[in-house]
């Protein structure tokens, strides 16, 4: 009898101790493909994939490293949305609701608009205050001009408020500026305090604009492992190491869609879109070159992408490979992933 229990507990272990190893075999082959798709991707310098908190894959190439910091172009709308959401919780900001005529009071002493003046932080996050671009075509003109903050309120409306999607670099930088009005500290001194310290991140290089200002749309540089650790806080619900950097509730209603962009068939929230991709929706922090923050809340995974941006056009071909490989291989091996857990 002994004997008998002896050999089946040796079965169950050989059949465990098989079945493990044929997992593994098959998430390496997967990882394997991941790699070999994603090297395939010319301008692509750096990827991770993490789920369920675990890290499953990281590689980088061309000097690049997960402490190396990158441009990450206009990803950092999405971290001026975060730090907007931090400035209404900590009661700098009283509601979103507010006009912005309040934090540009002496440009509206010299310029009153009664329309321009109703445009209120909701408009501004949501991309939603109606005034012709400065991303673009018009991104040059706006940067070597002397004033961003004027700049940025001169241009005519081309679109209702709260109207359709109106993507400009100068409307994300209003809100910067606005996080240092309302809380007497620099948009970084900000930043610092209440998101980059509690997360352990050190941010790199952050341009500010002729006043001073840190810039509000662009041009902020994170690695990609601090990238991957906000991803991570928001999954989390915007819990940090068992402290709450951000309110829920404001990552719920970043991510809902307010409005769709004119070129592309991506949702908007407050400085962060959405897309369904594979059949699941996918919520990411998106900057020229293929800069992203993606999460996927039904898998539980955070995947970061950094890029060149040497060959990177208006036309953003690069969309295209990037979102191939979610699609077609990193979604599936979350899949299997999750499946194997349960």
């Amino acid at each position: 009898m002994h004997s008998k229990l002896t050999l089946l507990l040796f079965l169950a272990l050989a059949c465990t101790h098989t079945l493990f190893a044929q997992t593994h075999a098959v998430k390496n082959e997967a990882l394997d493909k991941i790699s070999e798709e994603a090297s395939a991707i010319a301008s692509l310098r750096s990827l991770i994939i993490q789920q369920h908190g675990v890290l499953l894959h990281e590689e980088y190439n061309t000097g690049r490293t997960a402490t190396k910091d990158f441009n990450i172009k206009s990803a950092s709308k999405s971290i001026i949305g975060l730090l907007t959401g931090i400035a209404v919780e900590e009661g700098f900001i009283p509601t979103i609701d507010e006009p912005i005529s309040r934090y540009f009071d002496d440009y509206f002493e010299e310029n009153p608009n009664p329309k321009k003046e109703n445009i209120t932080i909701r408009n501004l996050l949501s991309m939603q205050a109606g005034l012709r671009s400065t991303s673009s075509g018009n991104y040059g003109a706006w940067v070597i001009s002397n004033n961003w903050v004027e700049f940025a309120l001169d241009q005519d409306f081309v679109s209702e408020i709260d109207g359709r999607m109106v993507y400009s670099t100068g409307t994300s930088h209003l809100l910067s500026v606005i996080i240092t009005k309302a809380t007497g500290m620099s948009t970084k001194a900000f930043a610092e305090k209440y998101l980059f310290e509690p997360l352990n991140i050190r941010v790199g290089g952050w341009d500010r604009d002729p006043q001073g200002f840190y810039m509000g749309g662009n041009n902020m540089a994170l690695s990609p492992k601090d990238l991957l650790k906000i991803g991570q806080m928001l999954l989390d619900d915007g819990r940090w190491e068992g402290k709450q950097i951000i309110a829920p509730d404001w990552i719920k209603d970043s991510f809902k869609t307010y409005t769709y962009s004119n070129y592309n068939p991506y949702g908007y929230g407050y400085q962060w879109w959405n897309k369904e991709t594979a059949g699941y929706t996918t919520f990411f922090a998106w900057g020229h070159g293929g800069q992203y923050i993606m999460m996927i809340p039904e898998l539980d995974a955070v995947v970061i992408m950094t890029s060149s941006v040497t060959n990177a056009s208006r036309r953003r071909t690069y969309k295209r490979p990037v979102f191939i490989l979610l699609e077609e291989h990193i979604i599936p091996f979350l899949e299997n992933q999750a499946n194997s857990k349960s």
